[in-house]
């Protein structure tokens, strides 16, 4: 599938779950297939919290980093920040 297609789809499922697409997008088009399938399993208006903790479910660690890219508490190694 096109990048552009993914990232249009990627914008619908964040409106669609109650979420701002402008602030969640572009720290998900490198993992947008696992952001899409975490959002198509969720109801309508689930929000943001309930998208971030079903794409952590379903999401492949990517490096030793896995999803510290969504996560501001958490370091490349996943450990939590003191």
């Amino acid at each position: 599938m096109p990048h552009a297609e993914i990232v249009r789809q990627l914008v619908a499922e964040l409106e669609r779950v109650g979420i701002d697409p402008d602030h969640m997008v572009a720290g998900l088009t490198t993992r947008a297939e696992e952001a899409l399938r975490a959002l198509k399993t969720l109801p309508d208006g689930a929000g943001p919290a309930a998208f971030l903790a079903e794409f952590r479910n379903q999401s492949t660690p990517v490096g030793s980093g896995g999803t510290a890219a969504l996560d501001p508490h958490r370091n490349g190694d996943n450990t939590r920040h003191a």
